[in-house]
């Protein structure tokens, strides 16, 4: 059912006439580069263009309303946002064009980019994901005592997302000072609102968080601009969120290409009348607060500075390619201290795999007093591995942190600290229930170094593996999922020494780490570690067993089954076996030097046989040392089903019970 609109009502407040034609030229700007562009796109000058011609008087009055230290983290029709943070036209418009001088290099597209310069951490394609996001920069700042805020937006269609219901939930149990920004334009893509929710309203949802809702009028500019002024002077005390939905209408389609046919003609003659440009223009005038002769003037001044920019734009050259740097920046930099890293004596003192663990992420929060711990069950209750037992009493709530339970806001809002300058952990309470925040891992996390070179100080901790009669949830062995992704650091400990040692590396790390912990491991296996603090150097193997006659290559608990098969077929040959404790990056030096000595090769792991990591592996080996090889490379991992919850089953799903086997077959070949 079509409404009818209620027409636009200034109220000007306390506001000096010079701040409102500042606010009148802050919303001409983001206009006239929208008319640019549609002109261009036909011209087919450029290639695509996400129109928010109708909605700038929010993302202008938002932002016009907030400090240039607030964060903001915008969507595709956030222009506004832009050009009244100041960004150089010349920089936003080659990344538009995908040039070198863009924020991304030729890397990302339109507003696909964050800025620590202007403040503004732009979107993915994928909604929602950066609701989480906001929460960490607003943790941050809450741990910083500081008085800042951030400000978020999310479409209507966008807010069906599950990200949105978890970073909402997440803020209000947190107390987390983020504006939750909702356009509510009636439309996800072609998605009418009355297919998208059941609500009458988005503020309607503020009481089930037991949040603020506040609805503004979004193409009243200085509804937008008074409200949030407001908004921000509260929440930078009580710091608390707020949800903010703004009614408005896009005027175009979702993109240019997708046009406007599933729009009645009418809703478009309605908001045509409440054009925000024109309203306030037509006011202002009104009010004579602006002249007829200063509009002219104002437009020509813009025009003048658009085309210089463009001008500048298809001036540029298009990206050459330089694959080396490509592949160098898909990594942040790692400090000296890891790049220099040695392996210290690891003494005489013999522990526990979880207490290794556990020591080396206490340790790493005594130096480090930025580090934040965040996970489920984690605090009084020390986490479901008890981990982190005494930690609150160590090191307090505000950074050993019980979360909600979700996972991709927790992930998210460590992207969050991390762009605030804080490092954190992640405990997934099983390595199985990561998938709920895969996208934050592989999309978010993954990425961002490579499109705008921000670190990503985040290390994800994951208890895995089988072997524990725990079934199919709770046993996977899912490292796999994340050795192909570029951008992501894989770790893998199978002993005490290493896993004190890496996970102190890892929460070093600029780099997203995922950093795989055996379950079964934890209280079973003991070894000498060093008390004192120290790293260990990512990516480099190990080789725990020298041997002549032929290779085992594994990590984790096939280790320890490779060490004890070695015993028991001494008389038979004499077997090496490399520990890879990385897996991205992989040690293929140290890898290559022990099949080229044995001329023999078993890639043994855990995970499931087909497309685990050892197929990567055996890949590689296969292509770069076939000259070397004596005979085929064996495989040998679990079976291609499901980790079986009873032990019988689960004993025969292992590939324990079939390594014996193919190792005598691989010495006798």
């Amino acid at each position: 059912m079509i409404q009818t609109l209620q027409p636009i009502r200034y109220d000007r407040k306390d506001l000096s006439d010079e701040a409102l034609l500042h606010l009148y030229e802050a919303l001409v700007l983001p206009r006239m580069i929208e008319e640019k562009m549609l002109i261009l796109l036909r011209q087919n000058k450029i290639s695509k263009w996400f129109s928010g011609i109708g909605q700038e008087a929010i993302s202008v009055g938002v932002t016009e309303a907030l400090q240039s230290s607030d964060y903001i983290l915008p969507l595709h029709r956030s222009l506004g946002v832009f050009t009244s943070r100041k960004v150089e036209l010349k920089k936003l418009f080659c990344q538009w064009q995908g040039k070198k001088y863009g924020f991304t290099q030729g890397r990302d597209r339109s507003f696909h980019f964050g800025t620590q310069e202007y403040k503004i951490i732009g979107m993915i394609s994928h909604l929602g994901a950066m609701l989480g996001v906001a929460d960490g920069i607003s943790l941050a700042s809450n741990l910083d005592h500081d008085n800042l805020i951030s400000l978020v937006f999310s479409g209507d269609g966008g807010a069906s997302e599950g990200d949105f219901h978890e970073a909402i939930n997440t803020a209000a149990v947190w107390d987390l000072p983020v504006i939750f920004l909702i356009e509510n334009n009636g439309y996800g893509l072609s998605t009418p609102s009355s297919e998208q929710f059941r609500c009458k309203q988005f503020i309607d949802k503020a009481i089930g968080y037991g949040i603020e809702g506040i609805q503004v009028d979004g193409n009243n500019i200085l509804e937008v601009y008074t409200t949030v002024l407001s908004l921000a002077e509260k929440m930078r005390k009580d710091r608390k969120p707020i949800i903010l939905e703004a009614m408005t209408f896009r005027m175009r389609g979702h993109e240019e290409a997708s046009g406007t046919k599933y729009v009645p003609k009418v809703l478009f003659e309605q908001w045509e009348i409440k054009d925000p440009v024109k309203n306030y223009e037509n006011w202002l005038t009104e009010q004579g607060i602006l002249k007829v002769e200063q509009i002219g003037e104002i437009r020509e001044k813009f025009k003048a500075q658009i085309q210089q920019a463009l001008d500048f734009t298809f001036a540029e050259p298009e990206v050459q390619p330089d694959p080396e740097e490509e592949l160098q920046d898909v990594y942040a930099t790692v400090p000296q201290v890891l790049e220099n890293a040695t392996e210290p004596n690891a003494g005489n003192r013999s522990i526990r795999l979880v207490d290794a663990i556990s020591e080396g992420m206490g340790q790493a929060m005594e130096k480090d007093p930025g580090l934040v711990l965040m996970g489920q069950d984690i605090g009084e209750y020390g986490g479901v591995f008890k981990i982190t037992d005494g930690f609150i009493s160590r090191f307090g709530k505000e950074r050993v942190r019980n979360t909600p339970l979700c996972e991709s806001a927790i992930l998210g809002a460590a992207l969050g600290l991390s762009i605030r300058g804080r490092a954190s952990m992640v405990e997934m309470q099983f390595a199985d229930f990561v998938s709920c925040g895969f996208n934050q891992i592989v999309n978010n996390l993954a990425k961002t170094h490579y499109r705008w070179g921000q670190s990503v100080s985040v290390t994800v901790r994951m208890p895995t593996g089988a072997g524990v009669a725990a079934g199919p949830f709770h046993s996977q062995s899912n490292e796999a999922w994340f050795t192909k992704v570029p951008g992501l650091k894989v770790v893998y400990p199978s002993s005490p020494y290493d896993a004190k040692g890496l996970l102190i590396s890892s929460l070093h790390e600029p780099n997203p780490v995922i950093f795989f912990e055996h379950k079964a491991l934890y209280r079973s296996i003991e070894g000498f570690v060093p008390e004192e603090y120290y790293v260990l150097p990512i990516g480099k193997a190990k080789v725990v067993k020298p041997g002549s006659d032929m290779t085992i290559i594994t990590y984790g608990s096939g280790v320890h089954w490779a060490l004890q098969l070695a015993e028991e077929l001494k008389d038979q040959g004499d077997i090496e076996i490399v520990d890879l404790r990385t897996l991205l990056p992989w040690d293929r030096e140290t890898v290559f030097a022990s099949v080229q000595k044995t001329g023999k090769c078993l890639v043994l792991h855990e995970d499931t046989l087909t497309c685990g990591f050892g197929a990567e592996v055996s890949a590689t080996l296969a292509e770069e040392l076939f000259t070397y090889l004596d005979a085929p490379i064996f495989r040998v991992g679990s079976m291609d089903t499901p980790v079986p919850f009873c032990s019988a089953l689960e004993n025969v799903f292992l590939p324990k019970s079939k390594l014996r086997e193919k190792a005598i077959q691989l010495l006798n070949y």
